[in-house]
């Protein structure tokens, strides 16, 4: 009997343009051959895939052993909060964002080097397992009465105060020898449903939505942004961003000047209708440079490796732009001396309030 993965396509050689997933703490035998065969772009962790320092990076280097690419996209969700795949007591909480936009209120200087330093902090604990893309900081404008998927994940209402604090994540997270992520291009702030559970459509004019890539056009130097499963009706009113030709390529690309690597949000996610093959040719055509699969089942990642074709030369140079700065810690400040700053900052708002 074949491995579901044997003879699944005829571009073996090449990489195939997605972020893939794994089951659990380590490699299965299953994992260890497909991912070889297949090439993935890189890789994402959950808590699934958590439990220790030594664990983690013997994970990671597992990984860059299998491609032996010292540079190989290994990701996560550590934004602080809530969003938090690694976890104390292992590892060191993190505050929400959404502090650091308070603090900005009243003390915007303080809030920029407090979420510089915090960023730093968060990057020097991924790279030390070897995790080189955090998907960091959000960069959307949470509406009035707005589903709270975003909350306090948010850097503010405001278009330039998200973009300070936003820069300041990327330079914290880059002097730690990590890669950041901006999301959910071109915004989720006024998605009035959980895109994990359903489709958001936004019915905001072309002029309401400037505010909404305000932020994005600021940073539209990042080197790594994710897209929203969002359907604008002002933009495309059949297709979500991830899957808009018209999206990706007039507004992501055009209006907001991005042209770094562009990552569809999970292809998992309710949002989306169809097979997850299915569901990532439609991301790959539409001008995503790959596809996020999250989930770590063997039949889907197959799936989606037989559909894709392999990744173009753009993408692949848009990747390896990317990971440039990945492991190359340019500012060597002592954790010791980073936490105390950023908490001197932080107890500015406590005694304010």
């Amino acid at each position: 009997m074949l491995a579901p993965w044997q003879g699944f396509g005829p571009n073996l050689s090449s990489m195939t343009p997605a972020i893939f997933s794994l089951s659990s703490l380590k490699l299965t035998e299953d994992e260890r051959a497909f991912f070889a065969d297949a090439q993935p772009a890189g890789y994402i962790l959950f808590g699934r895939n958590v439990e220790n320092r030594e664990q983690l990076r013997a994970l990671t280097d597992s990984l860059r052993d299998l491609h032996g690419r010292e540079d190989l996209l290994i990701s996560i969700d550590q934004e602080g909060g809530r969003v938090s795949r690694m976890k104390p007591p292992q590892w060191d909480a993190y505050p929400a964002p959404g502090v650091f936009a308070q603090l900005y209120d009243t003390a915007p200087a303080s809030a920029i080097q407090a979420i510089r330093a915090n960023a730093q902090l968060l990057a020097f604990d991924l790279a030390e397992v070897g995790i080189t893309v955090d998907y960091h900081p959000v960069l959307d404008i949470p509406a009035e009465g707005a589903h709270d998927v975003i909350g306090d994940r948010a850097l503010g209402r405001d278009p330039m105060q998200v973009a300070a604090l936003g820069r300041a994540t990327l330079d914290g997270l880059g002097r730690g020898g990590v890669v950041g992520c901006i999301k959910h291009m071109p915004g989720h702030g006024r998605a009035m449903v959980d895109s994990h559970k359903d489709l958001p459509v936004v019915e905001a004019s072309d002029a309401e939505l400037e505010t909404d890539i305000a932020p994005f056009a600021k940073l539209n130097d990042a080197p790594m942004a994710m897209t929203a499963h969002i359907r604008f009706t002002a933009w495309d009113a059949a297709n979500p961003a991830t899957q808009s030709e018209y999206v990706i390529s007039q507004i992501i690309r055009g209006r907001i000047g991005f042209d770094g690597l562009l990552l569809s949000d999970d292809i998992d996610m309710e949002a989306l209708d169809g097979t997850i093959p299915e569901r990532s040719q439609r991301a790959i055509a539409a001008g995503c440079d790959l596809v996020l699969n999250c989930w770590g089942k063997m039949a889907d990642m197959v799936g989606t490796a037989e559909v894709l074709p392999s990744m173009s030369d753009e993408s692949r140079k848009r990747l390896d732009r990317a990971m440039a700065g990945a492991g190359k810690v340019s500012d060597h400040t002592a954790r010791a001396e980073l936490l105390a700053a950023r908490d001197a900052f932080l107890a500015l708002e406590g005694e304010r309030a």
